[in-house]
């Protein structure tokens, strides 16, 4: 059994951040982070395009920025946390380039600005093509000058501890649902422990690996959405997952290599099969139109010229230029035979971001007490329908902040929940055949992707949903009967997240941002979040 203070799930931008505030203002207590493989290998690390934040005031407003928000939100933005977001940004982005984050600037000394869909000004700080890199470096570092923070790598949470583990009945109904910590999976002893918390901040990343095509890291299986669904937490919005309209089309490659969106704020020009520059007949703000109209109009012209991709047109561009905005991307270009001064790029679209998750307040309380949640596996009401670009990473740091702040008001409170039993794994065996798993996966993955993506109706919706409901009775008697491995916690958790977006879908009578339904084509007049 371990004790902490403040227990981490997940070590990319919000929960270093998180962890950082709270070891400085806390120094006589432990702040521990859990992640399941590697310290870096987060989603953040993945984040090429930048981080949006208004700090040129002269150029740029906070009210532009605003508008921009809630523009490819669709309706659906909470207005206060997007000016929470928007006001808070700039100060919160300081704070990272005081630990060493190194943002572009030209030979003045000024920031570069980048500029990508859905934005009205340049306003994208960025490191080359590799910010997220960049700013998760600055974290890792800082984190290992800290010594009451402890990492435990390669530990898989597998619940979140309740009232339900002291053996009373926790429905969603319930009131005042308490988290106590959770129990974790030692992948290096393979021994599962419990580990006791005031404080827990769930900040696990996001869903994408349960499509078959995504730009998201393996390890991006959505277990804290999950594993809070499953503890009778509230989550919302899970229907709005954000396509990346320009991944590297590769066949058969997963994850796929993202072409940031940049590039076509920089000049790059979307042309389908035949050539032409198709973006101004499905928006007149073309190649930068938010990512929701892009996604689909690629779509189509994929659908209707029969391909499996588009392309990304960067001919005309300035090679000494592209190459030190986009040396990663001209890297992989190059290294799969495509020169990008000579060959436009084949793009599609894959599954990148999940807009919905654990429902929080504006300070980032969620629905069970004690338990946090900030990073992509939460949802504040910043994005809405469709997460405006380069917004994410603003909202880990806005949030993670806010996190601490209230968090700090709270932990002298709170005590340690002695009674929670140990785990109890009497009855299961290890499995027999891998198969069960991995083809299990396989086939969730397709499900989501043929009947669960850019668009989908009402009878893809129900035939996903059965799919889905013969896994999940295949799946839970497997976990019932078989030891905890990283592959079967994986999988189970996949096909929650699966089941929660077509559920969420199921729910919105209408389209709206990410979501378009055939059956359902306009906008329905209520605006309402679907709460699970």
């Amino acid at each position: 059994m371990l004790r902490t203070d403040f227990l981490v799930i997940g070590s990319g931008i919000a929960g270093l951040n998180f962890a950082i505030k709270t070891a400085k203002r806390f120094p006589d207590q432990t702040i521990t982070i859990l992640t399941k493989v590697n310290t870096d290998e987060t989603n953040t690390k993945y984040a090429q395009g930048g981080i949006a934040v208004v700090n040129d005031r002269e150029k740029d407003s906070f009210q532009k920025h605003i508008e921009d928000t809630l523009v490819a939100g669709d309706g659906l933005c909470n207005q206060k946390v997007v000016e929470i977001v928007v006001n808070e940004g700039p100060e919160r982005v300081e704070e990272m380039i005081d630990l060493g984050t190194q943002f572009d600037k030209d030979i003045e000394g000024d920031f570069l600005r980048g500029k990508e869909g859905g934005h009205s000004e340049y306003r994208i700080l960025h490191h080359k093509d590799i910010t997220g890199f960049e700013m998760e470096r600055a974290l890792v570092e800082e984190v290992a000058k800290y010594p009451n923070i402890n990492i435990h790598n390669h530990w898989f949470v597998i619940d979140i501890i309740t009232q339900h583990h002291l053996g009373y009945l926790v429905t969603k109904s319930t009131p005042n649902i308490e988290c106590y910590g959770v129990y974790a999976l030692n992948l290096q002893t393979n021994e599962i422990e419990k580990i006791l918390s005031k404080i827990t901040v769930m900040a696990s990343g996001g869903t994408g690996q349960a499509y078959r095509t995504t730009t998201n890291p393996k390890i991006a299986t959505g277990d804290g959405i999950a594993m809070f669904y499953r503890a009778k937490g509230r989550i919302e919005n899970m229907e709005f997952i954000q396509f990346h309209p320009t991944a590297l089309y590769q066949a058969g490659v997963s994850p796929s290599f993202l072409i940031t969106e940049a590039v076509r704020g920089d000049g790059g020009i979307l042309r389908n099969k035949e050539g032409e520059a198709f973006m101004q007949r499905y928006d007149p703000r073309a190649d930068l139109a938010p990512r929701d109209i892009v996604a689909r109009a690629i779509d189509n012209e994929m659908k209707r010229t029969g391909t499996e991709s588009i392309f990304l047109d960067c001919r005309h561009m300035e090679l000494e230029k592209f190459k030190a905005h986009f040396p990663n991307i001209y890297d992989k270009c190059m290294s799969v035979g495509i020169d990008v001064m000579k060959n436009m790029i084949p793009v599609a679209p894959a599954a990148h971001y999940c807009c919905g998750g654990i429902k929080v307040d504006e300070i980032g309380r969620s629905s069970i007490t004690n338990l946090y949640a900030c990073g992509e596996c939460s949802s504040t009401g910043l994005h809405g329908a469709n997460r405006l670009a380069s917004n994410s990473l603003l909202e880990a740091l806005v949030f993670a902040h806010r996190c601490s702040e209230d968090a700090a008001t709270r932990i002298d409170k709170l005590q340690f929940n002695d009674a929670i039993p140990d785990w109890n794994a009497s009855g299961t065996n290890d499995p027999q055949e891998m198969i069960l798993i991995t083809q299990s996966l396989k086939e969730l993955q397709l499900i989501m992707s043929d009947y669960v993506g850019i668009v989908r109706n009402n009878v893809r919706l129900e035939r996903a949903m059965r799919r889905i409901d013969l896994l999940h009775e295949e799946t839970e008697t497997l976990y019932r009967t078989t030891t905890a491995s990283p592959q079967l916690l994986e999988l189970r958790n996949l096909i929650t997240i699966g089941f929660l977006i077509v559920k969420g879908a199921q729910f919105r009578k209408e389209s709206r941002g990410l979501h378009y339904n055939t059956d359902f084509p306009e906008k329905a007049e209520m605006l309402q979040n679907i709460v699970l």
